[in-house]
């Protein structure tokens, strides 16, 4: 289960935001993962839950966004979403796509309250 560590990633690195800025609430952390990129969101949200519980960032909430997987035609440059696994160009037919999207794991915002 790498979600585990994922979620200690996360808290690691909004623990090191809430040393940079002291006396701010942290609120929410955002982030954003793509279909690809080999993370079940439950286990994540779950894993990151158990983390935080008890400690100062309690009540901090994680929000994930996920991101479907998108290619890229080589033939006629449509940008379209795999669905079913075809990767072929639903425009053209064309069989020769490249993979722009889907594999992302980012952390995309920290939402503070500095009152």
């Amino acid at each position: 289960m790498h979600e585990l560590s994922i979620a200690n990633s996360i808290q690691e690195a909004v623990r090191a935001e809430a040393v940079r800025r002291p006396g701010v609430r942290l609120l929410k952390v955002g982030l954003r993962v793509g279909e690809l990129a080999g993370v079940e969101p439950e286990a994540l949200s779950f894993c990151f839950d158990a983390l935080v519980s008890g400690t100062e960032l309690a009540p901090l909430a994680l929000e994930i966004e996920t991101r479907p997987r998108r290619q890229l035609c080589r033939e006629c440059g449509r940008t379209f979403r795999v669905v079913d696994y075809s990767i072929v160009c639903p425009d053209c037919g064309a069989a020769e796509t490249r993979c722009i999207g889907g594999d992302e794991l980012e952390m995309v915002y920290l939402e503070l309250d500095e009152t």
